[in-house]
């Protein structure tokens, strides 16, 4: 029997449908207005103190900036205090999540701390001393004066609120995060920190910086005595000392064996995919040539060093042929890969600005937009942050929230690290949340786990579930078998998230070498995460969505009794798009299992950690149209992607699970239950944590259903002879009998 293919085109079952009608609900307030005054006022009032003993040059502009925290009841973006701001003359620059206690709740049952919303927010001295006059003006009736009373807290930002230095090497070298105000530029605001750094006896070192969102990230270099003098400049987010690299080299150094593998008589299976490796360089012989389409050094002037070029010839020989059975014919790679040298000589040892000088190369090849794959093996050593955003997850991040790139990133090998300290989380920019991030098994076969090595989650929210997938990454009695240097085909034995990445990659590159152009990179995202294997016993913050298959055809196939189906497009902001399900003309016997992934590309607001993406799908799944309520214009919902069991109680409240970019889940309904079921779409666009402007760009987004009923072997075919504009897709190469990784 011919091999069913994934049914693809289901996006022509979508149509827009109006927005169903909302309830009105009465709020909770935990605080009358007279009680906000009473604190919130003298909160105000000393902030104001602290601003007018700032020196001159610390207030760029004669802006000062305050911590503006919302009572947890408030965390939905509806409830932003815009109308406050505006009519005080302040200027929201940025937020990040807080656990407070606060000093009412709005529920009994509620517990006693709660995560909540903390704004950066600006002005100019005079018009926060106006502040509370302002205030004790306000009364009842005014709608300005319900957001004022929202207020759980109010205080100034201090060097202590910015100076991030705990567990760390300090150095001399730093990274500063600094605001952009909404009416600055970068030019401005660099040139004003720069003379207040040299007044506190530190050098901005111009070569290094990166603009992400509202974010300016430069690297200053001084004394570590003077940083909160420097830290007084009030448009300063972060202050850190300057990571170091990581993953340039892997958890053990690989061992050359004296064993031998035979390369692949064949070609690559298709040379349409565009593939790149990010990492250190090949070295000066190796058997890898034949794959290797282009190899480009990033900077010319700089050379080579032996560790880095090991490692990137293992990661190129994990992405081109998987893990290779000693003295067995390597698989035949799906696409010839570029090679770009990021790491050099000029990073090795103590260059302090290593890590800015890395992340140049890596924004020069993204912003060249020649590539639909990408893997990164290496990044800063430095496990993610709820509180902040870092430069090279924003970086990253922004370049790829237009969805045409699918790169893997190495969650980082510290996952043996003091996890009390949180020194164990995956490692930055692993957090992104327009990548794949991908931790490392210890095992190619069944009963695997996380390998021990591999960095843990959570990641931050939205980005909660991370790593997203795990794929196999070698363990000390199972390695992973790369290409070792030399001129003969000779195996090095090793492991590490640097490996597991390409190979999780590798499947993604086989999809599109098999299935062409048709499937965008996109929705081969969502093909990994949608396939993903997992047991009940794997701790969600250890293996994500669980194991990238070993068997390609698991992915793209399907077995009696079962269809796969694609839908890829684009949506709207503020929109309804309804996505019906198909299914046979017949009602399906039996018990019927559905599976969805969707995945979409999301722009980021860097400077606002707490609410970082700027898109979120609101899902609601109808599984039977004639099911509704008495008078309801649609057929009555059932939750299909609950969140509870990895979110916290305050991210459940504020219905933060929408913002996330992944959504997945799988239920099981009688067949005569499901009639004619849709999934109704809504995106909902902010920026700043608030509501967005009316200029907020479409979004590409990818979903996968997998409908699974045992009693229907012709399932596949009897879903595409009932929708005539569906068709199964076609491999656009001549495959071999398996297609493995």
């Amino acid at each position: 029997m011919s091999t069913r293919y994934l049914i693809g085109r289901a996006e022509l079952l979508t149509y827009p449908i109006e927005a169903p009608k909302k309830k009105p609900s009465d709020k909770a307030h935990p605080y009358t207005l007279s009680e906000a005054k009473r604190t919130i006022v003298p909160e105000i009032e000393a902030a104001n103190r602290l601003f007018e003993a700032l020196p001159p040059k610390a207030c760029a502009d004669d802006l000062a900036v305050a911590r503006l925290v919302l009572h947890p009841a408030y965390l939905a973006k509806s409830f932003f205090p815009k109308l406050l701001l505006d009519q005080v003359g302040l200027a929201s620059l940025g937020s990040r999540t807080r656990r407070i206690r606060p000093r009412r709740q709005t529920q009994k049952k509620a517990p006693p701390e709660a995560e909540t919303t903390e704004l950066f927010v600006a002005g100019t001295r005079s018009a926060l001393q106006n502040f509370p006059d302002f205030a004790r003006s306000l009364h009842e009736q005014l709608p300005v004066a319900e957001q004022f009373a929202r207020i759980e807290t109010f205080a100034a930002m201090t060097p202590t609120d910015r100076l991030h230095l705990e567990g760390a090497h300090v150095g001399h070298v730093f990274e500063v995060g600094l605001h952009l105000p909404p009416e600055g530029d970068a030019a401005d605001v660099r040139a004003w920190f720069a003379d207040y750094a040299n007044d506190c006896g530190f050098m901005v070192n111009g070569e290094f910086e990166f603009e992400a969102g509202r974010l300016l990230f430069v690297a200053v270099e001084g004394n570590a005595a003077g940083l909160e003098r420097l830290a007084q400049f009030t448009l300063t987010r972060v202050v850190r000392p300057m990571p170091h690299l990581r993953a340039a080299r892997p958890v053990t150094r690989s061992m050359p064996l004296a064993v031998s593998f035979a390369l692949p008589s064949g070609e690559p299976l298709s040379r349409e995919p565009k593939v790149a490796v990010l990492d250190g360089g090949l070295p000066a012989e190796h058997v890898l040539d034949r794959y290797v389409r282009r190899y480009f050094l990033a900077d010319e002037d700089a050379s080579d060093v032996a560790d880095f070029n090991e490692h990137g010839l293992g990661v190129t020989s994990a992405l081109l042929f998987g893990p290779i059975e000693p003295e067995a014919t390597a698989e035949r790679p799906y696409a010839p890969v570029d090679h770009h040298r990021v790491l050099d000589a000029k990073i090795d040892g103590e260059d302090p600005y290593e890590l800015y000088r890395t992340l140049g190369h890596v924004e020069t090849v993204l912003l060249s937009r020649q590539y639909q794959f990408i893997n990164l093996s290496l990044g800063p050593d430095l496990p993610v942050e709820d509180q902040d955003v870092h430069a090279w997850t924003a970086v990253i991040d922004s370049i790829l929230s237009d969805g045409e790139t699918l790169m893997t990133v190495a969650v980082g090998n510290n996952g043996e690290r003091d996890a009390a300290l949180g020194l164990n989380r995956i490692q930055v920019p692993s957090d992104s949340v327009n990548a794949l991030s991908v931790g490392a098994a210890d095992r190619s076969g069944d009963d695997w786990m996380r390998a021990s090595y591999s960095a843990t989650g959570p990641g931050r929210s939205p980005g909660r579930r991370k790593p997203d997938v795990v794929a196999f990454g070698g363990a000390p009695k199972d390695y992973f078998h790369v290409a070792a240097p030399g001129s003969r085909p000779n195996l090095a034995a090793t492991l590490g998230t640097s490996f597991a990445a390409p190979l999780a990659l590798r499947s993604a590159v086989g999809i599109r070498a098999i299935l062409g152009a048709p499937v965008h990179p996109l929705t081969i995202k969502t093909l990994l995460i949608h396939g993903c294997e997992s047991k009940d016993e794997h701790d969600v913050h250890h293996v994500g969505w669980g194991r990238v298959p070993a068997d390609i055809n698991r992915l793209i196939t399907c077995e009696d009794g079962e269809a796969r189906i694609i839908y890829q497009g684009e949506l709207r902001p503020g929109k309804f798009l309804r996505a019906p399900i198909p299914l046979p003309t017949f009602q399906l016997e039996g018990k019927v299992r559905l599976r969805a992934t969707f995945c979409y590309a999301s722009p980021v607001d860097p400077q606002d950690a707490g609410a970082y993406t700027k898109a979120g799908l609101g899902i609601t799944f109808r599984p039977n149209s004639s099911k509704r309520k008495a008078g309801a214009a649609n057929a009555s919902s059932v939750s299909f992607f609950p969140s509870a069991d990895f979110r916290t109680e305050a991210e459940l409240r504020a219905d933060l699970g929408k913002w996330e970019t992944v959504l997945h889940a799988e239920h099981s309904y009688y067949g005569s239950s499901l009639l004619e079921p849709v999934f109704d779409v809504h995106y909902n666009a902010r920026e700043a944590g608030g509501l967005a402007s009316s200029g907020a760009p479409a979004i590409r987004y990818a979903l996968v259903v997998t409908v699974h009923a045992p009693k229907h072997a012709q399932l596949h075919q009897d879903i595409l002879k009932a929708h005539a504009v569906l068709e199964a897709l076609e491999p656009q190469v001549s495959l071999p009998l398996r297609a493995h990784i």
